[in-house]
């Protein structure tokens, strides 16, 4: 059996936006996945309120704390280490989770580790299909990311290859739901419709494809506006919206585009597999596109199952726990958000001796001693 060493128990907190998720991860093997959303809080702004979210994160913490080590079934005690989501994120809300996690790492004298969102992500699918491929090539697409990464270590090698110029994938589906007046959140109830319609029906166009486009960048904002502009055509016109075709064409559209550069991607780079994160990704078309699409080009696709493609504490648990079995640095206890923590910062490491002059000694576990505040 391996020792504690090899197989860290590692709980990580996640609150970059409007859930509240605590994850509870031995090595590779996930063991809680509690969430606590405010979602239904959201819902009548038609979309996330910064100052809702941070409110909700206050009220959820402790319990979904509490939740996630009963269903665990460890003690705080037995921790190797706290995790948190230090940035990308909505600022406030993000300050919540990194204020819980250090007053539980302080309490518990256990190490604290400030992890990157997206990298947090890509980690994540080690808890459903085993280690990561290094390097590992990742499309990451959500409500405020879409991104195609290569990763050569997910704990300190992170290399962005595009990204969005503009709206990013969930943040064209959430605004195309409101047109449809569909509701909030827009990623699942597009995708439910779009299921009973005609992906071909409308030509909606596809964002920098022309050959002089960048190769791996992302826009969706001219198809935001296409598709709100036909449909507002067809209303002045006194005529119905075919909402079902309006929602396939305009998915197909968006998915299109994002497995088309990420096989790309993986082939250029000479990558043979794939893997898919973000809260887009637990789209069924998305994903059905990016199977069909790799298998033609030779290419493994990796993606998580839907629960852990949305946000949630696991994902940060399981890149915390790389952190620890790799002997990464803790942070240290000035450890601040970061609403535009670039991805290429995994995480946030403590600061060296030569760094820092004033510290005597940066490992704070040790700094503890035998003092536990937690009871």
């Amino acid at each position: 059996m391996a020792d504690s060493r090899d197989e860290p128990l590692v709980l990580g907190i996640e609150t970059s936006c409007d859930e509240t998720g605590v994850g509870v991860v031995r090595g590779t093997t996930l063991l809680a996945d509690a969430v606590a959303s405010s979602v239904d809080e959201h819902a009548r702004f038609g979309g996330v309120v910064p100052e809702v979210a941070s409110r909700a994160h206050l009220e959820a913490m402790v319990p979904t704390i509490d939740r996630a080590l009963k269903e665990a079934d460890v003690s705080a005690r037995d921790l190797d280490g706290i995790a948190v989501t230090a940035g990308p994120g909505l600022a406030g809300a993000l300050l919540v989770g990194v204020s819980a996690a250090k007053a539980y790492a302080y309490a518990l004298g256990k190490p604290l580790y400030g992890v990157n969102h997206l990298a947090s992500h890509i980690c994540v699918d080690q808890l459903e299909h085993g280690p990561l491929p290094e390097p590992t090539m990742a499309l990451l697409v959500s409500g405020g990311h879409s991104s195609l990464l290569l990763s050569a270590d997910i704990t300190s090698d992170v290399r962005p290859l595009g990204a969005t110029i503009d709206d990013a994938a969930g943040e064209a589906f959430d605004k195309i739901a409101r047109v449809l007046d569909l509701g909030f959140p827009g990623g699942p109830v597009i995708d439910r419709y779009a299921r009973e319609g005609d992906p071909g029906a409308i030509a909606f166009p596809r964002g920098l494809t022309g050959p002089r486009d960048p190769a791996y960048d992302f826009s969706f904002s001219g198809l935001k506006t296409a598709v709100a502009r036909w449909i507002e055509a067809r209303r002045a016109a006194g005529e119905d919206v075919p909402v079902r075709d309006v929602a396939a064409s305009f998915q197909e559209a968006v998915v299109d585009v994002l497995t088309r550069k990420a096989v790309r991607a993986c082939k250029d780079e000479g990558v043979d597999h794939l893997m898919i994160g973000g809260g887009v990704a637990a789209n069924s078309r998305l994903r059905a596109l990016a199977q069909e699409r790799c298998e033609a080009a030779g290419i493994r696709l990796r993606v998580p199952r839907p629960k852990l493609c949305t946000d949630n504490g696991a994902m940060v648990a399981a890149l915390g726990a790389e952190m620890v079995a790799r002997n990464r640095a803790a942070s240290d206890w000035d450890l601040s958000a970061d609403s535009s923590l670039p991805v290429t910062d995994p995480h946030v490491p403590g600061r060296t001796p030569a760094q820092d002059t004033h510290a005597q000694d940066h490992d704070h576990v040790h700094e503890l001693g035998e003092e536990n505040l937690y009871s």
